[in-house]
């Protein structure tokens, strides 16, 4: 199995993200994705400096994929994603249909995001005559399922695409309109100040009980426990899994990128660390079982 660095989901300085993919060029990861998912006002890294990381995670050997906003609202967000998609060089990650339709036109191949919703072979199907060359299954849908799109494939004579799926991070969980950590600290989103970036691994939302609940970033809200399919990597093999994507966090990711790098080709299980995943087992998503220290 390959291993992928998802797109940086947070708001980071513009010197402690270059700094970061300074150091990824040099790490055992196969694929890179980059670019902004979240919120289109984040602007430390512009279309530009996306592109320029880009050539250099390239140049580095590692495959790269341009990552689109999951949440499209603008004629000029609409405008970025044409710029990453006429730039021609690099496959897309489609976040959003509108990503989908002008792949679609163009003829670059895309990796479906998380927050594309595919629940059936059939929308499956559909995406790989536009198009689609690797899926990247939404957080809440576990093996049951993914095996059952599969087997749909098959049986109606469809390839399947690459499948990818997320092994260690904070579950991107929903996208909204509204910007949550603009309404926590009491400001307008227009006004915002860019307060999300005093928070490199999103704001913590506790219960009224005050147990840790959800990380708000922006219009984005996340799980607090960091998922972590470490102990599932021997059925992940069998399932097929091509990608494993670690998510970027604040700190430790160059660890948590070895510990996959050391167990993946001989698909061993891993100890836990993080938080076992209740979604992928076909439960609620909260469900832990040995937690561990992950974050």
């Amino acid at each position: 199995m390959k291993l992928s660095l998802g797109p940086l989901q947070y708001f980071w300085p513009r010197e402690r993200s270059l700094a970061f993919y300074r150091d990824v060029a040099g790490w055992p990861v196969d694929v890179v994705y980059l670019g902004e998912t979240v919120c289109s006002k984040r602007r430390e890294l512009r279309t530009v400096d996306w592109l320029a990381l880009a050539e250099e995670m390239a140049a580095a050997g590692k495959d790269v994929v341009l990552s689109s906003l999951a949440l499209v609202e603008a004629e000029s967000e609409l405008g970025v994603l044409q710029r990453q998609v006429d730039h021609g060089r690099f496959w897309l990650e489609a976040n959003d249909v509108s990503a989908v339709q002008l792949c679609r036109r163009t003829g670059l191949p895309f990796v479906a995001g998380p927050s594309l919703s595919v629940y059936n072979h059939r929308a499956l199907a559909m995406l790989v005559e536009d198009g689609l060359r690797r899926w990247v299954p939404g957080v809440e849908q576990g093996r049951q399922l993914i095996e059952e799109l599969r087997e749909g494939m098959q049986a109606d004579g469809h390839a399947m695409p690459e499948l990818e799926v997320i092994a260690w991070g904070r579950l991107p969980l929903s996208f909204s309109a509204r910007c949550f950590t603009a309404r926590a600290l009491d400001v307008a989103k227009d006004q915002c100040g860019f307060r999300c970036i005093d928070y490199p691994d999103g704001m913590p939302l506790a219960t009224r009980e005050g147990r840790p609940f959800l990380r708000i970033n922006g219009i984005q809200v996340q799980g607090e426990e960091t998922t972590d399919l470490g102990p599932e990597l021997p059925s992940l093999a069998a399932l097929g899994v091509d990608l494993l994507r670690i998510y970027p966090q604040a700190e430790g990711t160059r660890e948590i990128v070895e510990r996959f790098d050391a167990a993946r080709d001989a698909s061993t299980a891993l100890p836990l660390v993080g938080a076992r995943n209740g979604y992928w087992h076909g439960e609620a998503g909260m469900t832990l079982a040995g937690h561990g220290a992950g974050g």
